[in-house]
Formats: C-alpha cells, structure tokens, sequence
C-alpha cells in the first residue's frame, strides 16, 4: 500500500488521472468506476484530458461499484444516470462500454450476472475508490464479509444521512443497495483509494494504519499487493506516520511509476 499525502484536492485528481491515463494508453483497459462527490474532480481532469489531448476511451470498458435498489435507471439519482452525467457522456466510450448494476432487477440474480460479467471482461485494471466517514468501500458498510462478493445491502443511517445531499431529503434516499463485495473490489488488478477532506480523516487512518477488521471495511485494502492511497492534506491528518510517506514518495525511483 503506497500513501501519498498531496496539498490540496486539485493534486489528488491530477495523480488519480495521470494514473488512469498511464492504463489506458498502455491498451484496452477495464476501469471500476466510483460515484459520490470524491472522484468528481478526477473525472473533470480526464474530461479535460480527453478534450485537450486526446485522451481517449475508445478502447475501454468500465464497470461501476454499486447501484440504489428500487430506482430505474432513468432516475436522475441512480449510479447510472449519475456517471454518465458527470463522466461517461463527456468521453469517448462506446455506447455498450460502461456497465452497471440493475437496480430494479431480481438482486440475486443480478448481482451473480454482475460478478460473472466483470470475469468475462478479463477483470478490472484501474478501481477507483472512495472511502465514506465510517470507512465504508462501494457500499460494504461496517461489519461487511472481507470476501464479500456483489450482493444487496442495508445501508445504516449514517450513510443515508450523508447521501441525502443528492436528494430530496432524506426520506428518499434508498435504504438497500446492489454493491460489489469487498472479495470482488480485491480481484481488481489496481485499487486507487481516493480520501479528500479533513471528515474522511479518521476513516483513513483506520484503513491505512489501523487492523484489517470488518469494522472499517476499507481496511481489507491492505491485503491487496497493488494500492495506491490518494489523499489531501486534511484527509492525512490523523495519520501517525505521514512523515514516512512523505519521505519515501521524495525518494521513489523516477522509473517506478505507481
């Protein structure tokens, strides 16, 4: 798990894109997209990238961690419209490359269908992540199976509470939700762990430096061999060993890359 501690926000979705560029220009790639307000400012970069230089997604297919039980796809609030609002619509993926869960479906079979498309596309490449105020991943709450695999879940309050924002009121958050398992995040080839704000603090400190527990599911990150750790300077304030990070990012050999 490599920790890098940046200055600002800004910084963190300049590392997040030059990380995602660097795939996709490698070949045809398979990112796992997050939704929530943290990886808005990379989704922009790319956006910009794509426009300015030609970044393109042309060969990619993309894949989203999660989706609200109950909500059509056509509802302003699902994952589905959400990413193709603030992302997908503004690039160059094909029609049929960017994939997401079924809400309004069966969810144990769709979840089954959903694992079994992810394999089929060879697996994801690049997975980006957020991590919520109690250390939630996707929508794999406290207490979530480490080997979880995509299922339904009961979001807890504190997680309505803060999704509320994108709705109404509260009331009209969902309260179950199709996630991709904590096993199925870990499969992916790359996770790129995105932490913005000094209320994700905590959080992050107990993912990076505390036990791997189910308490803080974000912690089973660190039986992963290949994550990198985005973080603002608030965000890494309740970290105990930030000058270890700082000095071996200071070091790292040029050729190495993330």
């Amino acid at each position: 798990m490599e920790i890098i501690i940046l200055p600002g926000a800004e910084d963190v979705a300049h590392t997040a894109a030059d990380i995602i560029e660097e795939r996709l220009r490698s070949g045809p790639s398979v990112l796992g997209l997050a939704t929530g307000s943290t990886p808005l400012g990379t989704y922009r970069e790319l956006i910009d990238r794509h426009r300015r230089d030609g970044l393109s997604f042309a060969a990619a297919q993309a894949f989203l961690l999660d989706e609200y039980v109950g909500l059509p796809a056509s509802h302003p609030e699902s994952y589905h419209s959400v990413i193709r609002r603030e992302f997908t619509d503004s690039v160059d993926f094909p029609a049929d490359a960017v994939h997401g869960l079924d809400g309004a479906s069966y969810p144990a079979a769709e979840a089954a269908r959903y694992d079994a498309s992810i394999s089929a596309a060879g697996g994801v490449d690049v997975q980006i992540l957020g991590i919520g105020t109690d250390g939630h991943i996707g929508f794999n709450e406290p207490m979530s199976s480490l080997a979880s695999r995509t299922r339904i879940k009961t979001l807890t309050g504190q997680t309505r509470r803060d999704n509320a924002r994108f709705f109404a009121g509260l009331d009209e958050v969902p309260e179950h939700v199709l996630t991709q398992g904590l096993g199925t995040i870990r499969q992916a080839r790359h996770l790129l762990l995105l932490g913005l704000g000094e209320a994700k603090a905590d959080a992050v400190a107990a993912a990076v430096e505390g036990p791997v527990a189910a308490i803080c599911p974000a912690s089973a990150l660190q039986l992963h061999p290949h994550v990198t750790v985005l973080l603002d300077t608030p965000a890494a304030s309740k970290l105990a060993h930030t000058e270890y990070y700082h000095y071996t990012l200071g070091r790292k050999p040029a050729w190495q890359g993330f």
